[in-house]
């Protein structure tokens, strides 16, 4: 995705049913399951520090858990990750922004310095094609590491990481959620008959919800922005719901597919001409290797072929 930082996923995360999946669906189950998600509220702010001067893409949520009986609130910090290489900076990043995001929270007065802080869940969510290789605990960057007198004096904080693409069609299946079609959308996206499939489990997950209508208008719109980076030869302007408009959606991207179908064959009789081209010039050298009149520069002149080939076709033996 290059440096792209996909607003259309900070707005689906901008919703409380689609962050209420990502925790059930993908975050560990001990921690999700603590969380009363009728008490979500979105608290999210870009907390752009001296540090990274960049645009990053982040949602912050808080929610109410409960364990041993104690209840409070604890802060999601969702970083929405979406660079085409892994950034090894991020366990610094993610310290920086926790430390940014509670120096908001006394500086709103949410809460003080002697008060204390409240918990954060920070979540990374990647949906890039390279394998991640960042560490997930800033400590793990310390090297070597520290004898034991001094670990207990080095920063931790560990992220939980979200990787879309190690998902396999049938784990996302299994979610059978809105959110888990999104992200098979995103891993079909250079097979069409695969992004064909992903298409029709998504738009049957919103049907399902109870939430429809709202999910299915801001799925729409995210599924307009991905289709249009991917420059699907798909009317985009025409569809406004992916439940109403789910057939003529189909029809498109069945349109789509046999055009790809169509230029792939195309390309496939273009390359065999060319290899049949490249053959019949390679058998017109050897037969003039074999007289021996021409020399090898005459002989790469006339039938086109690069002097170093024909050079090794003067070399080999079988010739």
């Amino acid at each position: 995705m290059g440096n792209h930082h996909d607003t259309g996923y900070k707005e689906l995360f901008s919703y409380p049913e689609l962050v209420r999946q990502l925790m059930e669906g993908f975050a560990p189950p001990e921690v999700s399951s603590m969380m009363d998600f009728s008490t979500l509220t979105d608290h999210s702010g870009n907390y752009v520090t001296p540090l990274f001067k960049e645009k990053f893409e982040d949602k912050v949520w808080s929610v109410e858990v409960t364990w041993d009986g104690v209840r409070q609130r604890v802060f999601v910090y969702l970083l929405l990750e979406f660079q085409s290489t892994v950034d090894h900076r991020l366990p610094i990043r993610m310290l920086h922004y926790v430390a940014c995001f509670y120096d908001h929270l006394i500086k709103t007065q949410v809460t003080t310095a002697r008060k204390g802080m409240p918990p954060i869940f920070p979540v990374v969510l990647y949906n890039g094609s390279k394998r991640w290789t960042a560490r997930e605990d800033i400590y793990r960057m310390i090297k070597p590491e520290p004898p034991g007198f001094l670990r207990v004096y080095q920063p931790h904080l560990r992220y939980y990481l979200v990787n879309e693409s190690r998902f396999t069609d049938e784990e996302l299946a299994q979610r059978d959620t809105p959110l888990s079609g999104v992200f098979s959308v995103e891993n079909a996206s250079k097979d069409l008959q695969a992004l064909q499939v992903a298409v029709d489990r998504l738009v049957a997950s919103i049907q399902a919800h109870p939430e429809k209508a709202r999910l299915d208008e801001v799925i729409t719109r995210w599924l307009k922005r991905h289709l249009k980076r991917l420059e699907a030869e798909v009317e985009l302007d025409r569809i406004n719901s992916l439940v109403e408009d789910k057939a003529m959606l189909a029809e498109n991207l069945e349109t789509w597919a046999e055009k790809e179908r169509q230029k792939g064959r195309q390309e496939g009789r273009q390359e065999g001409r060319q290899e049949g081209r490249q053959e019949n010039a390679r058998e017109t050298a050897i037969n003039l290797l074999k007289l021996g009149i021409l020399t090898d520069e005459q002989i790469a002149q006339t039938t086109g072929l690069p002097l170093a080939e024909v050079r090794a076709l003067q070399n080999n033996p079988s010739h």
